[in-house]
């Protein structure tokens, strides 16, 4: 036990005194000893120590110079701290005079990182670095995530102002104008030219009839539905989008008619394509009605609408339209030939306004059967055949001294 207990002490320490206990028994009383007969020595100086594991500084603080010292590193720390803020403060809300022109667009696709829009920025002269835009998402809004879009910057603004925009999402908006009378190839064609889609994708959209389910009606396509109006639409905005809203517009408008559609001969879809043909056919507010009337009147008598841009609209669906009307086109076997099949066509032909709409639910009260163009922008409407030959016979010659008056025009003109 000697040499146990030298071993733990140490040479010349002596070793504890061992725990020993009485107890009494029956033959007397004997000493018990527990296993563990010795303990750790206590040393001096474990305190010391432990302060110098600690650190340098709690060294340093146990004496008045060391806390002069390190008072004077945490406001030295301060200090630098505060300087830098300010600096990135500064450069942060400092605007950036890019001077390459009255304003810039940026856009920001969907899916855009927050690496590749400072890149973007940059690249366009909006601000000078990238890394100080990126280091102030990251120090200042970690979780707010830019918003794709289109953006409009008229005049040169800070990091913070740029970084603002494109978080709360204050995109830019094109106004764009859809006529009355429009049909989808026509309204493919204009945002292809806008360059909001291209003409197939917006068509490929128009197919997707479910918009218009709840409207109890049986269509191919979005033909008819597409209500002509303005909307602000944004870059990025998809074909289907663009559908829904101008979907959502008719709905709108429909609810204002519903109450004369419940009162006429007509369902929604018959109406829509009444509206349509009247839509085509003039576009003079005064005469709606009395072309709505001249259609009516014929689908009480069985007879033929005859309506020309019933053949045009069957030559595009064709892809075979040349520009004017042809015999061949009078006779071209479609059901949108209303030359050729008494009654409305299968759908629409267009996307009607809200006049071709009232004027399709309530036509004049009249007994027109024709109508012919007066070569001043209207038409003449005649109750009977003869009257109605007539009618043609003053528009063809018209048309003939229309051309006359150009040739003359043009040859004066040549002498010049």
């Amino acid at each position: 036990m000697k040499e146990t207990a030298k071993a733990v002490g140490g040479e010349g320490e002596r070793p504890p005194e061992p725990i020993v206990t009485k107890t009494r028994t029956q033959s007397g009383s004997r000493d018990v000893r527990p296993p563990y007969f010795f303990t750790a020595p206590r040393r001096e100086g474990c305190r010391k120590k432990a302060v110098r594991v600690l650190g340098g500084m709690r060294l340093l603080s146990t004496t008045g110079a060391g806390k002069r010292t390190f008072i004077l590193a945490v406001v030295v720390c301060l200090l630098a701290l505060a300087g830098t803020a300010v600096a990135l403060g500064f450069v942060w809300s400092r605007p950036f005079p890019s001077g390459s022109g009255p304003q810039k667009f940026l856009v920001l696709p969907r899916g855009t990182s927050s690496y590749e829009a400072a890149r973007l920025l940059e690249r366009e002269g909006i601000i000078r670095h990238g890394t100080l835009f990126l280091g102030y998402l990251k120090l200042v809004k970690p979780k707010s995530p830019l918003q794709a879009g289109e953006y409009r910057f008229e005049e040169p603004l800070s990091i913070v102002q740029v970084a603002d925009k494109l978080i709360r999402g204050l995109i830019y908006y094109h106004e764009l104008t859809i006529p009355e009378g429009y049909s989808l190839f026509d309204i493919s064609n204009l945002l292809e030219q806008k360059g909001f889609t291209s003409a197939a994708e917006f068509l490929a959209a128009a197919g997707r009839v479910e918009q218009v389910v709840g409207l109890n009606i049986s269509a191919k396509n979005l033909e008819g539905f597409l209500f002509p109006d303005t909307y602000r639409l944004a870059r990025g905005t998809t074909p289907d989008e663009i559908t829904h809203m101008m979907v959502r517009r008719f709905r709108e408008v429909y609810a204002l008619l519903e109450p004369q559609l419940s009162q006429s001969t007509l369902n929604l879809i018959e109406a829509v394509t009444l509206a349509s043909l009247i839509e085509k056919e003039t576009g003079v507010d005064s005469e709606r009605e009395l072309v709505s009337a001249v259609f009516h009147n014929r689908l009480k008598r069985k007879m033929p609408l005859q309506c020309d841009p019933t053949v045009i609209y069957a030559a595009q669906l064709k892809s075979n339209y040349r520009g004017k009307i042809f015999q061949s086109d009078l006779d071209f076997n479609s059901p949108y030939n209303t030359y050729r099949h008494p009654g409305l066509p299968p759908g629409p032909i267009a996307n009607p306004g809200r006049r071709s709409l009232e004027a399709a639910l309530s036509p004049a009260k009249a007994d027109y059967l024709y109508f012919v163009a007066d070569n001043r922008g209207g038409h003449v409407f005649s109750k009977t055949l003869a009257e109605h030959q007539r009618a043609v016979a003053a528009y063809r010659k018209g048309l003939a001294r229309n051309a006359k008056a150009q040739a003359g025009s043009a040859g004066a003109l040549g002498k010049l």
